[in-house]
């Protein structure tokens, strides 16, 4: 798209915007001053896009109708054989649908992406097809990941398979759903507040949020830098460990990929646990919303545990509980900067930005309207918070989370790992079609007081289920040392094969 000098008007224009005072003189002067601007950008324009090279055929996605989609998990549909060998050879992979899939649509759950068909495929695409995977489409979430229920989506819910008038969870609803469903093998999800650990214990399957940078996000519309994390949701804590192995480590576009420390999870499978030591976090239990039956049911597993011969022993760490509001300004200002104001992207980071995506996107400026309401409500207390105070409070949050890690960090370092409930409640009533704004926010929101904390604090956080409660899923929380996933591997692993956990 070539760009054009810009007229006195728009000139005088954009300075008023941003402070300026400008005579008719000063305007003409810097119209001629522009010129030299205006080449360098037509002839980046000219220029190719060094875009990786999309390796695998793949059929154009299809909306499954009604019949085949009964619980509105599934977005649409594809195949993309991977490799012919490899160490996820026979498995099927589905997509969050804010996962890149070259020539297959996206629209991140809003309206206004739709029709949208990326021309890249994400770097986890990539490995999990050269692994062997096949990846058989894209899975519904939230609109632009902004909820933790399955609400929000522009074209409807998304149902629990244990009870379909209950939330998924969110955001990774449809991918959590379709492993619980067995539908497919394995699934990505994505985690700013806890999209793949929430989905995870309301559906009974088992959800890994990597350490921060792990796994590449690159092709992942992001929410915020600092928060974004990609991740696996499975059936069996062994499937999650095989397919990080295969996610995970730096692909040199990602820059949330610092020191990143990989390891052969699947080897973390089977070994004793005799002797490991795992803090019950007190600040975990007890939450003004949270229900006595969770937090029974999630000590009952820690109790499973110590049958083991794990030593469970209670902890406090009361900085737990500002977990939460110090995400906000976090996640609410980086969000509007970032996935919003941004265009996906933002600026001043390296990065694989995909201007495909950024040029569709920047269109919700026209269609706001048909956001969603929990988005909007962020959007809107972001944008004043910006208006009004700058950036000083992203800023100082930021500074909080330092001292966040700091505080699981000098639990961790005598402990193997926490353990609190995922969510602390069953999987709640969808709202209706004709629900309240307040109900809507309040479904959105009202579940991630355990798992937001470690988004900022940048800690491995592993969702397993382990137990039921009225029929519904319960999912317990082990949280270990930064890199350290293999710990909750050993830990999940060994839980896991204790028994069937729908009859604990």
């Amino acid at each position: 798209m070539a760009v054009r000098l810009p007229n006195d008007a728009q000139i005088a224009d954009v300075a008023e915007r941003i402070g300026l005072s400008l005579s008719p003189e000063d305007v003409s002067s810097i119209k001629g001053l522009l010129g030299g601007y205006v080449a360098a950008y037509n002839k980046v324009d000219r220029m190719i896009d060094p875009l990786p090279v999309v390796k695998y055929p793949r059929t154009p996605g299809v909306q499954p109708p009604k019949a085949e989609n009964p619980l509105n998990a599934w977005y649409v549909k594809s195949t993309v054989p991977g490799a012919p060998e490899g160490k996820l050879k026979g498995k099927t992979v589905v997509l969050k649908d804010n996962v890149m899939l070259a020539g297959v649509p996206m629209m991140n759950g809003s309206s206004t992406l739709e029709g949208y068909i990326p021309n890249v495929d994400a770097t986890l695409v990539t490995r999990l097809l050269d692994a062997g995977a096949t990846i058989v489409g894209k899975a519904h979430c939230e609109c632009f990941c902004m909820s933790c229920g399955s609400h929000t989506s522009a074209l409807g819910p998304v149902c629990n398979p244990y009870d379909p008038s209950r939330s998924a969870g969110g955001s990774s609803s449809g991918s959590a759903v379709l492993v619980s469903k067995g539908e497919v093998d394995m699934a990505i999800g994505g985690d700013q507040g806890g999209s793949i650990r929430m989905p995870s214990a309301f559906c009974g399957t088992v959800g890994m949020k990597p350490t921060h940078g792990l796994v590449p996000y690159t092709g992942v519309v992001p929410i915020e830098i600092t928060v974004d994390h990609a991740g696996p949701i499975t059936k069996t804590v062994a499937d999650s460990a095989l397919m990080l192995e295969v996610l995970a480590g730096p692909d040199g576009y990602d820059c949330r990929q610092i020191g990143v420390k990989t390891a052969p999870y699947t080897e973390a499978l089977g070994k004793p646990v005799k002797g490991m030591k795992v803090a019950l976090l007190k600040e975990g239990f007890g939450h003004p919303q949270s229900e006595a039956a969770v937090d029974d049911t999630v000590r009952a597993a820690a109790k499973r545990l110590e049958a083991l011969g794990v030593i469970v022993e209670e902890v406090s760490i009361p900085m737990h509980l500002d977990g939460p509001d110090i995400w906000t300004p976090i996640g609410l200002q980086g969000l509007m900067q970032t996935m919003m104001l941004g265009d996906g992207y933002g600026t001043s980071r390296q990065d694989l930005y995909v201007t495909s995506f950024m040029d569709v996107h920047r269109g919700w400026r026209e269609r706001a309207d048909e956001l969603s309401e929990t988005l909007k409500l962020a959007m809107i207390f972001a944008q004043f918070a910006d208006d009004e105070y700058g950036k000083r409070f992203y800023g100082k949050a930021h500074n909080l989370t330092y001292a966040l890690r700091a505080a699981y960090d000098a639990v961790l370092a005598d402990y193997d790992a926490l353990l609190m409930p995922t969510v602390p409640k069953v999987a709640t009533p969808l709202p209706g079609p004709d629900a309240s704004r307040e109900e809507i926010i309040a479904r959105g929101f009202d579940i991630l007081p355990n798992t937001a904390p470690f988004d900022i604090s940048h800690h491995p956080a592993l969702s397993v289920p382990c137990g039921m409660v009225d029929g519904l899923p319960v999912g317990m929380m082990l949280v270990g040392k930064l890199w350290d996933e293999s710990t909750l591997y050993t830990l999940g692993d060994a839980f896991e094969k204790s028994g069937d956990w729908k009859s604990f």
